[in-house]
């Protein structure tokens, strides 16, 4: 009793400390992660598991963050040698239908629009540095990985913060993926600032994007893209490849298990594994600096200009369309990567304004764009940053 007595004292004085009020503060925050999964249902797969890992890294002399706990082990196992974003990137692949980018194509420029959130976040973060200390300033690289937030890419944001920004890579994985949940806050009024209620109206042929394209085309599509990819930026393989490899499993035709498998399985599992593992990274000392504020804004900016990029590119886009081909600009904000959750809040928006107005196909068509554009961004990042060091 003695023995019990005495660690409850010490975790009290603990708690009683600046260190523990900023543990007390993270329990919160993480506690909140939590309520906006189980009240507000806000992408809850990722907010629950990030929230209550965050409660579990900041209780003091908490053995899950010690140097054998198994959310150590599971950061060294998945998150420190890029193990459970490749994996994902498998399921996330055997789930796409790249049938409405093949049917129309203009959908591709929409998924590289959107992207425009990642270099004005690198900007950003460049520009940090003319007000932060000498030892605080982020380096290219750096920047470069707070930039990938915006590829609204999780698994893409793991990987090159591995990379490029090791001593941030708790900051930009919770960043990303608590942006990525919050979509639904951050997109609806950014299109409503760019857009007309009449412009939202826009009704478009969903049966265009209906059409299922030729088999030997989506069979050969992932061979290609993983080929020219890997030429062009070979740091990428792993991730286009992963997800190139579950879109095959699931198009061609003779391995339906695994790509069951890969979609339910192996995604399901690698979420609940990745959420709690980021979760342990909000560690009170190394999550309340000044740097990890500068990242959550900059990742919050980078969400607004890829938003703003694909709705303002579909409207200029409409400029040079006959009236009856017009695209809804809205459809341009799915550019993002988060797959298909981009897609249904867009959906939703178009029928607040027209319950009969049907978008749904078009916006997968551009959020499958965008999750090969986020990826493809990823690789000119792993490709051009380095040789600038």
């Amino acid at each position: 009793m003695e023995v019990v007595f005495q660690t409850l004292f010490e975790g009290a004085m603990q708690f009683g400390s600046l260190a523990g009020l900023q543990n007390i503060a993270m329990i919160a925050i993480g506690i909140g992660l939590i309520a906006l999964a189980i009240v507000k249902q806000y992408e809850p797969l990722l907010l629950l598991p990030i929230g209550f890992g965050c409660i579990l890294c900041n209780i003091p002399m908490s053995h899950a963050v010690s140097e054998e706990g198994f959310l150590t082990v599971l950061y060294n196992a998945g998150i420190a040698n890029e193990l459970f974003p490749v994996l994902l990137f498998i399921g996330i692949g055997a789930m796409i239908d790249f049938n409405p980018l093949f049917t129309q194509p203009v959908t591709l420029f929409f998924g590289a629009a959107a992207q425009f959130g990642i270099f004005m976040a690198m900007l950003l973060a460049v520009c940090c540095n003319f007000f932060l200390p000498a030892d605080m300033a982020f380096n290219i690289q750096e920047a470069a990985a707070i930039g990938i937030i915006g590829a609204a890419d999780g698994p893409s944001a793991i990987f090159v913060g591995q990379l490029f920004a090791p001593r941030y890579i708790g900051s930009i994985m919770v960043a990303a993926y608590s942006y990525m949940s919050l979509v639904p806050i951050i997109q609806p009024p950014v299109i409503r600032a760019l857009t007309s209620k009449k412009e939202r109206q826009i009704r478009m042929d969903a049966g265009e994007y209906g059409r299922k394209a030729p088999k030997a085309l989506r069979i050969i599509f992932p061979i290609l893209v993983t080929l020219v990819a890997g030429i062009i930026a070979p740091m990428s393989t792993s991730l286009i490849g992963a997800l190139m490899f579950g879109n095959l499993l699931r198009e061609c035709g003779v391995t339906e298990k695994l790509s069951q498998s890969a979609q339910n399985e192996l995604s399901n599992l690698i979420t609940l594994l990745l959420g709690i593992t980021i979760g342990s990274t909000m560690v009170a000392k190394d999550f309340i600096t000044l740097q990890t504020l500068l990242i959550m804004t900059i990742g919050l900016m980078a969400f607004v200009f890829d938003t703003a990029g694909g709705v303002l590119f579909a409207k200029l886009v409409n400029l040079f369309l006959p009236k009856n081909k017009k695209i809804n600009p809205m459809v341009g904000a799915c550019g993002i990567s988060a797959f298909p959750m981009s897609a249904r809040i867009i959906q939703k928006m178009a029928q607040q304004d027209d319950p009969e107005n049907f978008i749904l196909m078009p916006a997968i068509g551009a959020n499958v764009s965008g999750q090969v554009g986020s990826i493809i961004a990823a690789a000119m990042i792993l490709a051009l940053v380095p040789p600038l060091m």
